[in-house]
Order: structure tokens, then sequence, then C-alpha cells
């Protein structure tokens, strides 16, 4: 077995292992409501009032985790489980994805560049799989075609890369608000903290699967050259 797809085998598990601990640990404090009764959205809108943010919405979407903000429409989008949920998962949640909100306030540059990526990442993330394959049965006679392919994959990993600082960010951005808030108390914080950093590092193994999956593409080349 090639070293590359030992690799991607060593982090399949991991990513597998680390979503089933985010799931347990967003169970557990989906559980755990605090004395405040803050919905979600109530602490959504506090945090954006408190950064001075006053033209971003916040809304009900569909869904499990499906929580996001979007820069475009400058929505805070609330899956139904946190936007109406007074729980410590739901005021971790709410408050990460108003640290997007902050960031794109405030110019944070990761949040600017993996924005201006979007565009290339859904085209490229929708055909590299059939690019790829095309480029591994003609590349002996059209090798262009599997380096395409190889450049679609790149790119998806420097989109992964980039992601990273701008989650981390955020995370951190919505600790700090929650402590110096007093929405939570010491306690609370925690748990808070716990599913924040849960969360985070599902963005960590995406990043390294992504990279080891273009090293893999790069070893088949080389192997085929």
């Amino acid at each position: 077995m090639s070293t590359s797809i030992l690799l991607l085998i060593v982090i399949g598990v991991a990513g597998l292992i680390v979503q089933l601990r985010l799931n347990s640990v967003f169970n557990k404090y989906s559980r755990v409501h605090f004395p405040g009764g803050f919905t979600g959205k109530d602490v959504a809108e506090r945090m954006l009032r408190d950064h001075g943010i006053h033209d971003v919405k916040v809304i009900s979407t569909r869904g499990h985790l499906t929580d996001h903000y979007n820069p475009a429409t400058r929505t805070v989008n609330l899956s139904e489980s946190v936007y109406s949920s007074a729980s410590i998962a739901a005021a971790a949640v709410a408050a990460h994805e108003c640290g997007h909100a902050v960031q794109h306030a405030y110019g944070y540059a990761p949040l600017r560049l993996r924005s201006a990526l979007v565009p290339v990442i859904q085209i490229s993330s929708s055909l590299s799989t059939w690019v790829i394959v095309l480029g591994i049965l003609l590349i002996n006679s059209v090798p262009a075609i599997f380096w395409v392919g190889i450049a679609m994959i790149a790119a998806s990993a420097l989109f992964s890369l980039v992601t990273l600082p701008v989650e981390y960010n955020a995370s951190a951005r919505a600790i700090r608000w929650l402590e110096g808030s007093g929405v939570l108390n010491p306690e609370q914080m925690k748990g808070a903290t716990v599913s924040l950093r849960w969360a985070a590092r599902t963005y960590l193994v995406a990043a390294l699967s992504a990279i080891a999956t273009l090293l893999y593409y790069l070893g088949f080349a080389r192997d085929n050259n």
C-alpha cells in the first residue's frame, strides 16, 4: 500500500472520529439550557448589536447544522434547532456564525480571500472528479487533461487551507464575546468552548484530506510519467 493511500485512510478514519465526537458534543450541550433563556436568534442579534452591526439579519434555515453566514445577502442563517433553542450549543453556534459577520464588517483578509475563491471552487468541485477520471483514461495520449484535474484539486486544497483561519478566528471571536457579554457563566462557557473546538477540528480534517488527495494524484502523475 502506498504512503498516500495509507494517509488518506488514516485521515478518513480521523474525520469519522471527529464527526462522531462533534455530534456527541452538540447533542449533549443541545440538551443543556441556561437560565438567561436567550435563544440562538437572541444571542446572534445581541452579538451583532454589541459589535455595532445593524445591517445583518438573523434568519432561520432548514436542516441540521446548516448554520452559516452569507456575506452576499448579509444574513446570519441559523438552523431551526439553533434559531429557537436556548441551549449552550445553540449559543455557541449562533455566536460563531456572527463571528463571520464581524469578520466581514471589519474586512478580515482571509474571509475576503475565501469569498473570492468561492466561484472557482463551485466549478472545480463539480467537475474535478470527471476531469481526473478522463485524465487517467487519456494520461498517455492527452496528459494535459489530467493536470487540469490536479489544478482543480489543488484549488480545493487551497480553499480548505484558507478556510482554517476563517473558522478558527470566528470561533475565537465567539468565545471572546460570550465570555465578555455574560450570556454564559464560566461553567457553561466550558461547554460552548468544547463545542466550538470540535467543530473547528472538522475543518482541520477536511484540509488534511484535501492535501492528502492532492499528494495522491501528484504521486500517480509521477508514477505514470
